[in-house]
């Protein structure tokens, strides 16, 4: 059994955060040493020749002696409860008092020395944590994004170390190995059916997600979705509502005669000057609103981004509209979730009806969710890949539904239903690996189909 040196930090996982985590330990001079349970980590050779010297251990876990290891500091994607690990969940360090096993941003915490806005949820914390950082960036202020998104949060104090503030979007695994984040703003956005593997059941999948309140000043909650509600009240807490706000809530009212974001009784601007479509996204719009009022950005400058700030690729990303027919790429909604956000959304701002494309590796998920929306707003769902049948099944008797072989088979379908002022919606509430590399293969295909079909109309 090999034995990790007395005050040597052990680092777990070779993937991006995991060489991130590397890079900053390096910057600091904290001697370290690699694990990654895989026989032949991927690009092993280039670590190597970025570190050399530092020792790599492949292989499970189980054959280290980590008895008088200083700290394990995990990568997201590696497990605290892997076998080797989960003896040393209870254990902390004798010069701390920390837990002896963390995560990367842990690591951040100690080292950062500018306000922290945070944001996670099992959807849309990307295009939150993007608009945070354009208001930021809009306000004046100097501002490094990263985290899940982006840049690993090590790198933004490297590439950034006299921003102003850090915009961080957050993982549940990042969060379940962060003991305290202590946040100036932390945003719970929602929270629906995600990473059971993982995290065991919704109980412990909230628990991992409510550490981004640990130590915050202020926080910012769904009022449409009480399982973002911290377990104890904090020094200062916002919500937002797609309702009409009551008590000073951000939320979304009438006023001279259309639909208007409001902070309580403060009209700010009207939803149609948005680029963002869809109710998903007024609720999006009106979280980041929340935490850059918090951090004391001017409205006018926040309300200048939202008018112009058209979304992130492969998430609501409308690509063109044909014959009085949108079509919208939200290949990034790879649960039932984010599906279920964007019909929903989306929905009631149509003219027409909505056709859904769905499909893909459904991770055991329940489609039932996705039934009500689609008998209210859906002309058809057209569905594909692993799971089609199992949607068939969940959805029957909602909507009409069409099971195809692929996504191109679905678009062709959906072009031949398609009537003026429906929109075509790829929200496949599934991961893409059944029939793609990633979601971002996915969209592409879908992108570079209706550009064709839209070419082709102009001629």
């Amino acid at each position: 059994m090999l034995k990790v040196p007395k005050g040597m930090t052990l680092v777990v996982g070779l993937g991006v955060s995991g060489r991130a985590i590397c890079r900053h330990l390096s910057r600091q001079g904290v001697p370290y040493m690699v694990a990654d349970t895989r026989a032949v980590p991927p690009s092993v050779d280039d670590f190597h020749a970025a570190h050399p010297g530092v020792e790599i251990h492949c292989g499970p876990l189980t054959s280290l002696d980590l008895s008088e290891v200083e700290e394990v500091v995990l990568s997201p994607g590696v497990d605290p409860r892997t076998p080797g690990l989960a003896e040393l969940a209870a254990r902390v360090r004798d010069a701390t008092g920390e837990p002896l096993v963390v995560g990367e941003i842990a690591l951040f915490v100690r080292a950062c020395r500018a306000p922290i806005a945070a944001i996670t949820g099992s959807n849309a914390k990307s295009t939150v944590t993007t608009l945070l950082g354009e208001m930021a960036l809009e306000s004046g202020r100097r501002v490094a994004v990263g985290g899940n998104l982006g840049t690993p949060a090590l790198d933004l104090l490297d590439d950034e170390p006299n921003a102003d503030c850090y915009v961080l979007e957050l993982s549940s695994f990042q969060l379940e190995t962060t003991p305290r984040l202590g946040a100036e703003t932390a945003a719970f956005l929602n929270l629906s059916e995600d990473h059971l593997d993982r995290h065991g059941d919704m109980a412990g999948y909230r628990d991992a997600k409510l550490g981004i309140f640990r130590g915050a000043r202020h926080g910012v909650i769904n009022a449409d979705d009480p399982m973002t509600r911290p377990l104890e009240r904090l020094p200062a807490q916002d919500s937002f509502t797609t309702q009409a706000p009551q008590d000073g809530e951000w939320g979304i009212a009438i006023h001279e005669g259309g639909d208007w974001l409001m902070h309580g009784e403060t009209p700010l601007m009207p939803v149609r000057e948005m680029r963002l479509a869809g109710r998903h996204n007024h609720a999006n719009a009106l979280a980041a609103l929340a935490m850059g009022h918090r951090l004391e950005f001017p409205m006018a400058a926040m309300c200048r981004v939202l008018r112009r700030f058209s979304g992130l690729p492969h998430r609501g990303e409308v690509i063109a509209e044909v014959d009085g027919v949108r079509w919208i790429n939200d290949s990034k909604g790879t649960n039932v979730g984010a599906a279920l956000a964007a019909i929903a959304g989306l929905g009631p701002t149509l003219e027409g009806k909505l056709i859904l494309l769905a499909g893909g590796m459904g991770k055991g998920a329940d489609f039932g969710p996705l039934a009500e929306p689609l008998a209210r707003y859906g002309r058809e769902a057209m569905l594909f890949g692993l799971d089609a049948e199992r949607l068939e099944k969940a959805l029957r008797g909602s909507v009409s539904l069409t099971l195809v072989d692929d996504l191109e088979a679905a678009m062709a379908r959906a072009q031949a239903i398609a009537e003026p002022g429906d929109c075509v919606l790829l929200s496949p509430a599934c991961a893409s690996l059944d029939q793609f590399a990633n979601y971002q293969e996915r969209g592409e295909v879908f992108r570079r189909w209706v550009c064709r079909l839209a070419a082709e109309a102009s001629l």
